[in-house]
């Protein structure tokens, strides 16, 4: 099941405004992913899939490593990756190594959230180059931040283009995603979200 897709822009506020406008629903909530530099607002496109607009954060000092999903070389804003929710995401990263796919070594996550609670899961670690491979996301006891996001909006579609569509279907079919691949001069993820494309 898609958990969430990633969308980053260079500037938070005015990913915000753009995706207002397209949609007509305005992303709230989110909030900072301390040490990494990057803050959030979410969209819910569903009971437990929502929308992430990513972008740096201002307010915090520069991180050590790299912004995660390519962040800090966005200039145009777009969907940069995607997340696959699994309950256990140890077995679910064994399952897909074995099959020919490995997303890299499970690694903590947090958020603060505006009211300055802390949100904490745990992901696979291809998360933090992002791309059209999603990785594989579990939030234990934590709720979907779906169920909080704005609602009013569905994600009706997603598929991936790639010059090599086999291997991408490949890695795929290890991590138990079943979205069509389509041949393309360029790598692009691709959703339908209530009637409207978004790249």
């Amino acid at each position: 099941m898609i958990d969430h897709l990633v969308y980053a822009a260079p500037e938070l506020d005015a990913a915000v405004d753009e995706i207002e406008q397209r949609f007509g629903v305005r992303a709230a909530g989110g909030g900072q992913h301390l040490g990494l530099g990057t803050h959030n607002r979410l969209l819910a496109l569903g009971k437990r899939t929502y929308l992430e607009i990513i972008a740096p954060d201002p307010g915090q000092p520069e991180p050590d490593l790299p912004r995660p999903f390519g962040v800090d070389g966005v200039t145009t804003p777009g969907l940069v990756g995607w997340a696959i929710t699994c309950d256990d995401i140890d077995q679910a990263r064994t399952a897909a190594a074995t099959a020919g796919f490995d997303p890299g070594a499970v690694i903590d996550g947090q958020r603060r959230t505006a009211s300055g609670d802390v949100l904490r899961w745990r992901l696979t670690s291809n998360a933090l180059t992002g791309g059209v491979v999603p990785f594989l996301i579990s939030w234990g006891d934590t709720p979907s931040p779906a169920i909080s996001a704005p609602p009013g909006l569905v994600l009706e579609s997603v598929h991936v283009e790639h010059p090599e569509p086999a291997l991408i279907t490949s890695c795929l079919h290890a991590l138990g995603a079943s979205v069509e691949v389509r041949s393309a001069p360029e790598p692009a993820l691709v959703a339908v979200i209530s009637g409207h494309e978004l790249r």
